[in-house]
């Protein structure tokens, strides 16, 4: 990991928008713009993270591996949040392996500055322990929806997660890479993308995933679809029964 080299605007994140005044004239001058590279590990599963990281274009992916060395992604973090919350959550090691999925930027915080700020107990940490609990409702959503919907019906839902943390509608994931975050076979994710490509809801080219219809994605994670087989680009998807 080295320094950016271009200037970027912390206040792309949310957290560190939301920040009262007093709060961000502090953490200013201890904020430090990194790039961030596709594949990154920013923090080990047991082991204390060295910075809290605030991502402005770069997404992360919050994985929980096994002792086999399989891995699921339980929760995705953008512009909207914070990597590393051990660090003020005062547990110290973190449960999950945090991988940037998306290369980007993002500002670090070391960790004895956090811990410098949970001493406080103000503001920012209320805020911090706000987004915390936003964080928890996604890791339990991901955990109901692993075990009640399709493959087709993850898949959408993870791409509906990119696209709220994306300034486009574009993005960079192989499949290998999509069955790995879901943990389920890349044969299911190739037939799950090609039904949504089908049906003209992505186009989807060596790894690269342009979303066309961002409504109809939504509505496959809520109902499900039965896509007509050999439909093309223009053919209908029929919502299931709830």
């Amino acid at each position: 990991m080295t320094p950016a080299k271009t200037t970027s605007n912390p206040r792309e994140n949310q957290l560190l928008a939301s920040l009262p005044e007093a709060e961000w004239g502090r953490w200013q001058p201890s904020l430090e713009m990194v790039d961030l590279r596709l594949g990154q590990v920013l923090s080990e599963s047991g082991r204390i993270p060295a910075y809290l990281y605030f991502p402005t274009t770069a997404i992360v992916s919050l994985l929980y591996v096994t002792e086999e060395g399989a891995s699921s992604e339980i929760a995705v973090v953008g512009n909207d949040g914070v990597v590393g919350i051990s660090l003020f959550m005062g547990g110290n090691a973190t449960p999950s392996q945090a991988v940037v999925q998306s290369a980007g930027q993002a500002y670090r915080l070391r960790a004895q500055a956090v811990k410098d700020e949970v001493a406080r107990v103000g503001p920012a940490l209320l805020l911090l322990l706000r987004y915390t609990q936003t964080l928890i409702n996604q890791v339990a959503q991901t955990a109901a929806c692993n075990r009640y919907h399709s493959i087709e019906q993850l898949l959408c839902r993870r791409l509906l997660l990119g696209l709220d943390r994306l300034p486009t509608p574009a993005m960079m994931m192989t499949q290998e890479l999509l069955a790995s975050l879901l943990g389920v076979r890349r044969e299911g994710v190739t037939a799950a993308a090609l039904k949504l490509q089908q049906a003209g809801v992505i186009k989807y080219r060596r790894g690269h995933i342009d979303v066309l219809d961002r409504k109809r994605l939504a509505q496959n994670v809520d109902h499900g679809w039965a896509i007509s087989a050999g439909a093309g680009h223009s053919g209908a998807a029929m919502p299931l029964a709830a």
